[in-house]
C-alpha cells in the first residue's frame, strides 16, 4: 500500500493524524495522537506500507517539534520492521 501526504495541507499534528487516518481508512477507531500512531503503524496495518510525504519541508516549518516527533515514530517503525527481517515492511520518504 502506498500512502501519499501533501505537506501543503499537513500544517499541524492534527492535520497529519486526520490525513493518515483517512488514507488508511481507520478514522472510526484511530486515537489521533502519537501513541496511537505508533500502535497503528507498528502493528495495526498490513504490510507493505510506503508513506510518501511530499512537501514535507512545508509541514516541518509549520509544525516545528511535532513534525520531529512524528518523523521519529516513522523511523522507529521502519527500524523495527528491518530488525525483524520482514520482506514486506513499513517504509517512508520525506520529499
Amino acid at each position: 500500500m502506498k500512502i501519499e501526504l501533501d505537506g501543503q495541507s499537513v500544517l499541524t499534528e492534527a492535520d497529519f493524524h486526520q490525513e493518515l487516518a483517512s488514507a488508511l481508512g481507520v478514522k472510526a477507531f484511530y486515537g489521533c495522537n502519537l501513541d496511537a500512531l505508533w500502535d497503528l503503524l507498528s502493528s495495526g496495518v498490513e504490510r507493505p506500507v510506503m508513506l510518501v510525504w511530499r512537501n514535507s519541508q512545508v509541514s516541518k516549518e509549520a509544525m516545528g517539534a511535532p513534525f520531529e516527533k512524528i518523523r521519529a515514530i516513522l523511523e522507529r517503525v521502519k527500524q523495527q520492521d528491518e530488525k525483524f527481517g520482514w520482506e514486506e515492511k513499513f517504509s517512508y520518504e520525506l520529499c
